[in-house]
């Protein structure tokens, strides 16, 4: 009931809960802080970061250590001589390693021949010369061709390219160089199309996917002021490309060529089908059939028996280690010396 003289508050506030006013002593508590600071998360990252990298060098140190353990009865045997030494026959517990090392040098250099001026070309063609509707059909295909397994090539080239090479590639070279003294032995040997060079063609197919992806990738990041530049001063294409894109991207393009080398060192069950798995050296004709490192591993370690045979394949794989070791060492040194040669120009 409402009484006169005394009107009713309109105010909203409850009294029970008054507001604090300015100056009055009364103040908000203070915000909770987060359980996990910006500052934590960031230690927990540099951790697991290092510990990632850490954990990689760990496992490599660990993988060589035992490449050495396993080999040792070998190494204690032959010592370096193992290197040098064409004799592998398990009767008389004789190993050497040279075929194999010369097997896997050769077809991987072959490779390299033929793969990185087809990826030269095919990257020159995707970024300066394809129209546009064919640039993505065109890469997507090339890139593809990295999908498709080792093993798939193995039997494409035993099968299918062997004959090929064989019949219309090594009987008409035979013939022309019948009786020269250098060029006929090194198309000698029986036409059956399986060899080192057979090998290192697979190989090259099998590259070519990786070199041309990155020598494309690296063509594109080229500043297009400096082609357009070349282009108003009359250079042609070629001469754009040779003078202007490559001295810009050596180092991405000499990267893509050290993976492409790394890949075909490695590779497996393609060089198994078709370099002919022969463990001596006759000749060095391209088309005798040879044996790589992966070969020798992939056809004997299952069936070797503990003792020098397996010692000296976990030998063989301790040398493919050193091999790829001193390649990539090699490519990073030069990929420094280009980049210090850059920056002493700049």
């Amino acid at each position: 009931m409402q009484h006169k003289g005394h009107p009713v508050s309109t105010s909203l506030t409850s009294p029970a809960a008054p507001l604090a006013q300015p100056g009055s002593g009364q103040s908000r508590p203070p915000a909770r802080r987060p359980w996990f600071s910006a500052s934590w998360a960031d230690r927990l990252f540099a951790a697991l970061a290092r510990g990632a990298a850490l954990l990689t060098l760990a496992l490599l140190l660990g993988v060589l250590v035992s490449l050495v353990i396993g080999a040792w009865p070998a190494i204690a045997q032959y010592g370096l001589g193992f290197l040098t030494s064409t004799a592998w026959d398990p009767v008389q517990n004789e190993y050497g390693g040279l075929v194999m090392v010369y097997g896997t040098l050769a077809t991987s250099l072959i490779a390299l021949l033929i793969a990185v001026p087809v990826s030269f070309g095919i990257a020159l063609f995707l970024t300066e010369l394809s129209p546009t509707w064919l640039k993505r059909p065109l890469g997507t295909a090339i890139e593809l061709l990295a999908a498709v397994p080792s093993i798939v090539y193995g039997m494409w080239g035993l099968m299918v390219f062997g004959p090929i090479l064989a019949t219309w590639v090594q009987q008409p070279l035979q013939a022309l160089f019948k009786g020269v003294p250098v060029l006929g032995a090194l198309v000698a040997g029986p036409p059956v199309g399986i060899g080192i060079l057979a090998a290192g063609i697979i190989l090259a197919i099998m590259i070519i996917p990786f070199i041309a992806s990155v020598m494309r990738d690296v063509f594109e990041v080229t500043p297009p002021l400096l082609k357009e530049s070349a282009y108003g001063l009359g250079a042609t294409t070629w001469e754009v490309m040779w003078k202007v894109v490559l001295p810009y991207t050596k180092s991405g393009v000499l990267g893509g060529v050290m993976l492409g080398l790394g890949r075909a060192l490695g590779e497996t069950m393609a060089v198994t089908f078709v370099i002919g798995n022969m463990n001596q050296l006759n000749s060095l004709s391209v088309f005798e059939a040879a044996n790589s490192i992966t070969s020798a591993l992939a056809n004997e370690f299952a069936e070797a028996g503990e003792g020098l045979h397996q010692a000296s394949l976990i030998y063989l794989g301790l040398v493919l280690f050193f091999i790829t070791f001193v390649v990539l060492s090699l490519s990073k040194l030069l990929l420094s010396r280009l980049q210090k040669g850059e920056g002493a120009r700049a």
